[in-house]
Order: structure tokens, then sequence, then C-alpha cells
């Protein structure tokens, strides 16, 4: 059995509760309220999908390219909010931005149940003199998707 299986799991549960709740939000809530960040709803949902799409390309160069491997860290220096403003998740029609967000993530769930077990201390130089694991990022991933939910839900109460 896969090890991350209970993580993936929990992920599927998540999408399942998550997308119709998203889909009933108006619009003043997706696109008004601002978490510490400056991120609105629309953003952090927009991040989440970079994340997904970001961790796919990461496992699958992990699992063959040199090691350690030399890939971009999207996160660093504010890339990851000039990925979220040159890609313009604020304005994005929310019904396709949940649907690209639920399924980034399916794809990156069936990505990480066919990982090749036997590279998961395959390593990325994800900065200077930091290195992670192929199974690091993959344990990872669910706690930042959770992390963004809870930011999520703490907009939605405001």
């Amino acid at each position: 059995m896969n090890p991350f299986e209970n993580s993936c799991q929990n992920i599927l549960q998540l999408l399942e509760v998550w997308e119709p709740r998203l889909l009933a939000l108006p619009e003043e809530v997706i696109s008004n309220r601002k978490n510490i960040q400056d991120r609105s709803i629309r953003q952090i949902l927009g991040h989440l999908v970079d994340s997904a799409s970001n961790n796919t390309h990461r496992i699958v160069h992990l699992q063959y390219r040199e090691n350690p491997m030399s890939f971009p860290n999207y996160a660093t220096f504010g890339n990851n909010d000039r990925w979220i403003a040159i890609q313009d998740y604020q304005h994005e029609d929310w019904p396709n931005l949940v649907q690209l967000w639920k399924y980034a993530n399916l794809h990156l769930i069936h990505v990480i149940r066919n990982v090749d077990l036997t590279k998961l201390e395959n390593q990325w130089i994800s900065g200077e003199d930091k290195l992670i694991s192929l199974h690091e990022m993959i344990e990872y991933y669910p706690q930042h998707f959770d992390l963004h939910l809870k930011e999520m839900e703490d907009l939605i109460n405001l």
C-alpha cells in the first residue's frame, strides 16, 4: 500500500466538502475579504492551484532527474505572489477556478498514488543549504493544503 494513502484520502474528503461550499459563496466574500497577506479567497484558491501544479512537477522531476535536483522554487522571494498577480486569479471565473483547484488536486493525488517508492529519498534543492526529499515534500503537502483552507475558513467567518 502507498504510504501516502491516508493523506490522499484526507485531501479527497476535503475536496468533496469544500467544492460545493466554495461554489455557494457570495462574490463579496470571495473577492473583498483579505487575509494577513492581503489575499482574497479567490487568490488563496489560485495559490492552491499553483501549489498543486508545482508539486506535481516536482514529484515527476524527482523521479527521473539528477539527485539532488535543482528546480525553481516558486514560493521564494515573493514569486508566489507574482504567480497570483500574473494569472489574475482575482478576476478568474469563480466556478472555473474552483474546478481547476479540484482537478489539479485530483491529478496530484493520482501522481502521489503512483510515485516510485524507491525514489522517496531523492532530494530537491529548495534553497541555499536546504534539501527536501520527495518523501518530505509529499508528506508536507496536506499540511499546506489544510493551512490555506483554514485561512479561507477564517475569511468566510468574518
